[in-house]
Order: C-alpha cells, then structure tokens, then sequence
C-alpha cells in the first residue's frame, strides 16, 4: 500500500503519465466524436429550417462567443414555442460550432470548470431519451420537432435524418466517456495541488473541511473551492481507509500498456480523397433546392422593375427565339482579412447557367456509381487536385449565394418580403459539407507528410 510520505511522488509520476496519455490517445478522439456531434445536430437543425418548424435567427451570424453558455432550458408558452424554441436552438447550434471550432483541445485548457460546460451543453437535449414523455422542455420539444419533420421527407433526407439522429445519440456517450477520463484526472491533479500548496505538513487535528477552507483563499487566490474534492483528500490522507483510498487513486490513473499490433494497418490514402470527394459532392443537392428559389426572387424584383415596353420587349424576345438581355445584379461581401465590405457585380443569367452545372457534375461525385470507378482509377495527385477545386468552387459559391440572400431580402418592398424564398438552411448545409471536406483535406494532407517524413528516417509504413 502507498505510504502517506511517498504517496505525492507516486501521485506525481502517474499524473503525469496519465496526462501524456490523454494527450497523445484520447483528445484526438474525443474532438471527433464532438465533431461528429456538431455536425449531426447541424443536419437536424437544417431540416427543422427547411420545414419552417423553426425560424432562423435574424441574430444567429452576428453573435459573439468568448467562452461556452448552455442556452436557456427553462419551459415556454405554447404562444412563444417558435419563437423561443428558434432562438435557442440557433444558439444552440452556435455554442456546439464554437466548442468543435475554437476551443482549445489540451488537457491543460480542459479544466474542470470547461468540462462542466461542455457536459451542460450535451445535456441541454437529451438525445438517448428523446420523447413525448420527457421532464425536460427543450427535449420533449425536440422530440415534437422531429415527428413533425420527418412527415413528407423524401427517403434520401429522411435516411439522413435518421442516420443523424442515431450519430448523434452514439456520439453523446463516446463524448460522456472522454469527459469522465478529463475530470477524472483534474479532480486528482487538484488534490495533488492542494497537498503540495496547503495540506502537506498539516497535522490530522487541523485537517478539517473549515480549516482549510479558511487558508485555501491566501493559499490559492482565484482557484474554485471543492469541498467534495477537499473531503475526499482529508479520507485519503487521514482517516484508517486511507491506504486503501490512496491505493485506488494511483490504480485508477494507471495507463494501460498497449498491446503490440502484429500489423499495423497501411492507410488508403486514395480513399481519404474519394471520401472528401463524396462528401463536397453532397453539396450539389444543395445548389439543386436553392436554384429555383433564388429563380423565383429574381423574378419577382424584375418584374417590380421592368417597364411595360421592357415586358413587351422581352415577349418579342422569347416569340423570336432570342435570348434575354443579361441580369446583373450587385452584391456586397465582406472581406474577412480587411473587415471592410467589398461590392462585385454578377451576371446572374451566366451564373444561374454555372449553377445547373455544378450541380450536376457534384452529383457524379457523390454517386457510388460508374463515376467512383473513373474516380478510383484516378492517380492521388489527381484527385487532390479535383478536391482542391471543388472545395475552392463551393467556397466561392457559397459566398456569393450568401449575399445573394441578404440581396434579395433587402432590394424586396415591405409587400414582398413574405414573398422571398430563403436559402439558409441550404447555405448551412453547404457550409457544413465544405468544411467536413475541408477537415479530410488536411487529414489527407497530414497523414501523407507524416509517411513521408517515416520514410526519410527509414521506418517502412506498416513497422
């Protein structure tokens, strides 16, 4: 059993090699399954969009997030469900974008106080436990919205739907694990603090929970007071269990040596390409709904603009076989790098033309059909070159179709505006597509410097 004298050195040691281990083994797994998370929520909330069971959020792209906030859970009126239920949601998906996107993933910035947040913002909805049924207003909600989205959903969406549902709830327990393995560890490694700083040479008579609390704040300014963490260490330290209990932390941060692979597994790197292929072709499902929308507002500001004689003239056009005068429209954009807003104008008759046939040639990249046979027969270079296109095209796109958006609400009259069709919960799709292939871009690219860079120091891939 750990003597109490050599009890911080072995707590020491295994911290540090529990920390090392998180580091190098987990951390990388638990972003994963979060990114996982975040983007099948992302799927559902654009589908609850599209189905106008949900409004978007006119705030949602101007808020501002510095640290985690879990939305509000409280209960609602049934006159102010949409409209309550739209805010948070959206805010919702916000925090979960943050959180995969601009949080740090170390075991340092992941402390206690950030895994209570993260765990707040898993359990805003409760996924393993949708129902009817539920307790929680944001979960039964939830749960209202997806029986009502899932009427009339062709069976692509609603496969996707289903599949989201079901990543999500998987994902959800896979990140509740990698919280418990984080929090076990800061609990420890605050114990550990708390000796080394303050209980070290404290006799058992002072050990006390009101003792040390009252030396805790000049012993450790602006550190959170844990009392169930502080009782924990006085049982440990001084009570008649606490060989046992010492015995039992030191077992419980031991790292596990891994089993030596016979074989180590060779990466297909074609197939990580063919993957961010498939997955930036999804978007031409995209561009396919948001074509006749933006067809429709188009027409109804030209209409609004155009004088008798130019209907006239165009009627003559169309009986004589000719083709229209071309529709300029000027958008405005902001330049990230700059801040300032930069204004282009578009031909939106050519780029309406360029729209059909992107879509179609990304719908051969997300089909399994004779395409992904040309496209396996494809040299890497190839097919790293076809992805850096595509994902540049889409990004593109996006901005553009973007302030297309923000064009047509705001040329529309106060009339009209119902009239406009929006193309957000598409343009939330898309952009959740472009970075998944962005994100398998990068891992292709990591990947092959890291072989490239074994191979320089002579280790075979596979050794």
């Amino acid at each position: 059993m750990a003597a109490k004298d050599s009890y911080p050195s072995l707590l020491s040691q295994a911290l540090h090699a529990r920390a090392d281990w998180i580091e190098k083994s987990e951390l990388s797994k638990f972003k994963d399954e979060l990114r996982t998370f975040q983007a099948s929520y992302a799927a559902l909330y654009n589908i609850f969009l599209k189905k106008g069971l949900i409004r978007e959020d006119p705030y949602k792209q101007e808020a501002r997030i510095g640290e985690i906030e879990v939305p509000d859970s409280s209960g609602f009126s049934e006159a102010e469900r949409v409209e309550k239920l739209s805010i948070r949601l959206a805010n919702y998906d916000n925090q979960l974008d943050f959180l995969v996107n601009f949080y740090q993933f170390n075991v340092e910035f992941l402390n206690l106080d950030r895994i209570k947040r993260i765990l707040g913002l898993l359990k805003f909805i409760d996924w393993a436990h949708l129902s009817l049924d539920s307790p929680f207003p944001i979960t039964k909600a939830v749960m209202e919205l997806t029986m009502s989205a899932k009427n009339g959903l062709d069976p692509m969406t609603l496969s996707l739907f289903n599949e989201s549902l079901s990543k999500i709830s998987r994902a959800t327990g896979s990140v509740m694990g990698h919280l418990k393995v984080l929090s076990d560890y800061h609990r420890e490694s605050y114990k550990f603090e708390l000796r080394a700083t303050l209980t070290a040479d404290m006799r058992a008579e002072e050990a006390t929970l009101g003792n040390i609390k009252r030396k805790f704040a000049s012993a450790m300014p602006g550190r959170p007071f844990y009392s169930d963490l502080v009782e924990e260490l006085i049982k440990e330290d001084y009570s008649d269990d606490g060989p046992a209990l010492r015995d039992k932390v030191l077992k419980s941060l031991q790292v596990e040596e891994a089993k030596p692979k016979l074989e180590k597994q060779q990466v297909s790197f074609k197939q990580i390409l063919l993957e961010g292929l498939q997955v930036i072709g999804n978007t031409g499902g995209a561009l396919q709904e948001i074509a006749p929308k933006i067809d429709e507002n188009e027409e109804l500001l030209a209409n609004r603009k155009k004088s008798p004689w130019q209907k006239i003239r165009r009627l003559i056009q169309q009986i004589m076989g000719r083709e229209p005068d071309p529709v300029v429209i000027e958008l405005k954009y902001t330049d990230t790098a700059r801040g300032t807003q930069v204004r282009d104008k578009i031909n939106y008759t050519n780029f309406r033309a360029e729209l059909d046939k992107r879509s179609r040639i990304l719908g051969t990249y997300a089909s399994r059909g004779t395409s992904s046979q040309k496209l396996a027969a494809m040299s890497e270079d190839q097919l790293t070159q076809i992805l850096d296109r595509l994902i540049r095209d889409m990004q593109n796109t996006h901005k553009i179709l973007s302030a297309m958006d923000d064009f047509f609400k705001a040329e529309a009259a106060d009339g009209e505006r119902e009239k406009i069709k929006g193309i957000k919960p598409e343009l939330g799709a898309m952009k959740n597509a472009i970075v998944r292939a962005n994100q398998i871009r990068h891992e292709y690219n990591a990947r092959r410097e890291e072989e490239e860079q074994m191979k320089k120091l002579g280790i075979a891939p596979g050794d």
